[in-house]
């Protein structure tokens, strides 16, 4: 009887493979934090080390924004990452309604955090009035108008008005 060479092949999670002490079975290099990230942190070229795990291409990750606390040397995932935030919750932002050669700017409070595209709800600090606002790539909020049609509902002084 004699010596045969038998070929392993192993389909298991990154962190098991990383793990096991046979040569062959190392991953590729992600994204792992260079330091403890807090929430919040938009990640940039400081931040991030490349090492063995199961995290994201570095490239991909630089300019997103953690979702959740990532701490030093260990892999940043891709589901704890956003875009960054434009607008955050408590920040006075300009609110624009745009409708054919008409526009109307005023400022409002953001009640909520967003990315470039999001809805977040807004107070128009001017009348009170809480309404939904597109954040847009330059951090200002637009307010949709009304669909053609629709009917809009005034209460003043406890009077309604439609």
């Amino acid at each position: 009887m004699g010596a045969r060479a038998i070929a392993l092949r192993l389909a298991l999670p990154a962190c098991l493979a990383s793990a096991l002490p046979f040569p062959g079975l190392a991953q590729d290099a992600g994204a792992v934090a260079g330091r403890n990230l807090p929430a919040g942190t938009i990640l940039s070229a400081a931040d991030i080390a490349s090492g063995p795990g199961a995290g994201i291409d570095p490239a991909v990750a630089l300019g997103l924004q953690t979702r959740v606390a990532v701490y030093a040397g260990r892999p940043i995932q891709a589901g704890n990452l956003s875009a960054p935030d434009l607008v955050s919750r408590n920040q006075v932002v300009t609110l624009r309604y745009e409708r054919g050669r008409l526009t109307i700017e005023t400022e409002g409070r953001a009640l909520g955090s967003g990315s470039a595209g999001a809805t977040v709800r807004v107070m128009n600090l001017s009348s009170r009035a809480m309404l939904n606002a597109r954040v847009n790539a330059d951090g200002s909020l637009s307010v949709a108008h009304p669909a053609a049609g629709a009917r809009a509902f005034v209460r003043l002084r406890g009077r309604a008005f439609v």
